[in-house]
């Protein structure tokens, strides 16, 4: 037992001296490994190895704060710069701004005398130069969170939509009031009376009233005026120089001009001018008959609806009140706010029976139009018991009667077809018998009265003629008619070319100085400018 215990002894020294040495060297390959090494793994233990050493130098730390907060600064600056680039805000303005403030802080990390301050491995920090250092960067930071913050609102993306969605809806209001304005200001240019035509009749009635013997009208009018069998047009107007340019065009492309007729119509302020007129110009064999309004007792408040409602104080001041910002109130349907849609000429075309009684048929002429062709054509159409002969002008789904009455009413809804097909006033063939068989006139007078508040459609005298007329229209070919000449640039001038009448309807007219130059020489080749009072006025070509 003695001698075992004396081997015990001896083994547990020599074990000792071996284990350790060996894990002295262990210890140390894992301290190099922790230190030096560059696995993920030994990022944590480097910087807590760093940050120890960092601790013994209080100035190095210092420093690197200093740098880092500089680098940080680079990298938000020149986002900022990248980001107004990629804007486009203010222009070039804020990309210049954060361009030069990375622009600094590369300069100031760059300069020689920081380098030291850099690189952690570059021994002991110079207190001056850390010192000049932080002063700069602190500057530097100061104006770059000024610079900041003055352009917060540019690149507040919230704030940038809320201030685009209130420009866009100042920009609607501006665009929406000047749409009313110009509107309201095309619609005095269109329907003022302009000065050359203003000029023609005060010198037609200066010529009545110094020669009153040449103008007296016969005893009896002439038995052609009412002679069934010769083709006969009326034409309602205030307008001589576009009623005389209508029944020009007329008889020059008539082949028997002596076999028409031409019942002209205006106001009593007009008659004597007209009068004047085609007794002076007085078209070539064919026959005239001038009137005013006035002559046809029949037409008076106790018979006509809309001479009724024009008594009314309400629709006076519909049509009549003068303050821009009442008129253009509704700008849409602005155009019906004109008074000409009371006059008796607008009118006049719902009485035709009672005015001509002895006539079977007759042809309606709007006094913005030309005739190309000779229209006798029309008088050989079987109207298959229709009414009226007109051109349609639907087209998908436009000028359909559900664009010119309120379907919302229940009348409206229950008597007529929304979809149905509209035609165009302007040129119009009436067969008088049949109209009086379908007692069209006390049709138009039952919805005129209905529409007194103006809840079936607005004012205007298409749409009672639409109702007037529903099912009694004959549908006319397209050549006979062709519209548009007055708003629309885009029409054809071998379409123009090829039709029987062209309408000038719009706010454009041919006499105005607003026509449109590509088609008012289709107008004005019928102009008289041979006479001298058209020369004296100054009526351009």
């Amino acid at each position: 037992m003695a001698g075992r215990g004396l081997r015990m002894n001896r083994v547990k020294p020599l074990a000792y001296r071996a284990i350790v040495p060996t894990m002295l060297v262990v210890l140390f390959i894992t301290t190099g490994a922790l230190i030096y090494g560059e696995t993920p793994a030994s990022y944590p233990m480097k910087r807590t190895i760093l940050a120890l050493r960092s601790r013994q130098d209080p100035l190095r730390a210092r420093a690197e704060s200093l740098v880092k907060q500089a680098k940080d600064q680079l990298a938000v600056v020149n986002a900022y710069a990248a980001y107004a680039r990629r804007g486009k805000l203010d222009v070039a303005r804020q990309v210049r701004i954060f361009t030069d403030q990375a622009r600094n802080y590369t300069e100031l990390l760059a300069r020689p005398e920081n380098r030291g301050l850099i690189d952690s491995n570059g021994g002991a920090v110079d207190p001056e130069a850390l010192r000049a250092f932080e002063r700069d960067l602190r500057e530097r930071l100061r104006v770059t969170r000024q610079l900041m913050m003055d352009s917060k609102e540019l690149f507040d993306n919230q704030l940038k939509i809320q201030k685009l969605k209130d420009t866009i809806f100042q920009v609607n209001e501006q665009l929406t009031r000047a749409k009313k304005q110009g509107a309201f200001a095309s619609l005095i240019a269109a329907k003022s009376v302009p000065k050359s035509l203003h000029c023609l009749t005060m010198r037609l009635m200066e010529e009545r009233v110094s020669h009153p013997e040449r103008y007296v009208d016969g005893p009896e009018p002439a038995p052609e005026l009412e002679d069934p069998s010769l083709f006969h047009y009326a034409i309602f107007s205030d307008n001589v120089i576009a009623a005389s340019v209508v029944v020009n065009s007329a008889v020059k492309h008539a082949r028997e001009p002596e076999k028409h007729v031409f019942h002209v119509v205006t106001d009593k302020m007009n008659l004597g001018a007209m009068k004047v007129w085609f007794t002076m110009r007085k078209p070539e064999k064919a026959h005239i008959e001038v009137k005013a309004v006035e002559d046809y007792k029949f037409l008076n408040s106790s018979y006509v609806p809309v001479l009724k409602q024009l008594e009314s104080a309400n629709l006076q001041r519909f049509y009549f009140e003068n303050k821009m910002e009442n008129a253009t109130k509704d700008a849409t349907n602005m155009k019906f706010r004109n008074p000409k849609y009371l006059s008796m000429l607008n009118h006049l075309r719902f009485y035709l029976p009672e005015m001509y009684p002895k006539l079977d048929r007759i042809l309606f002429l709007d006094d913005d139009v030309v005739v190309q062709k000779d229209l006798t054509g029309l008088w050989e159409i079987d109207m298959d018991g229709k009414v009226n002969g007109a051109v349609e002008t639907c087209f998908g789904s436009f000028h359909r009667y559900d664009k010119y009455m309120n379907f919302s009413h229940p009348l409206i809804a229950s008597r007529f077809n929304p979809k149905a097909c509209g035609w165009a006033y302007g040129m119009n063939f009436f067969d008088l018998n049949a109209w009086r068989r379908e007692k069209c006139t006390e049709e138009y007078h039952y919805w005129q009265s209905k529409n007194e508040n103006r809840s079936l459609w607005k004012l205007g005298t298409l749409p009672p003629g639409l109702i007037t007329f529903y099912k009694t229209t004959k549908p006319l070919d397209k050549s006979w008619h062709v519209l548009g000449l007055g708003y629309n640039p885009s029409i054809s001038l071998e379409k123009i070319r090829s039709a029987a009448v062209i309408h000038f309807n719009g706010n454009m007219k041919p006499w105005l100085d607003l026509a449109m130059n590509q088609y008012r020489e289709f107008w004005t080749r019928y102009v008289d400018y041979d006479m001298e009072l058209v020369q004296m006025c100054n009526f351009g070509h």
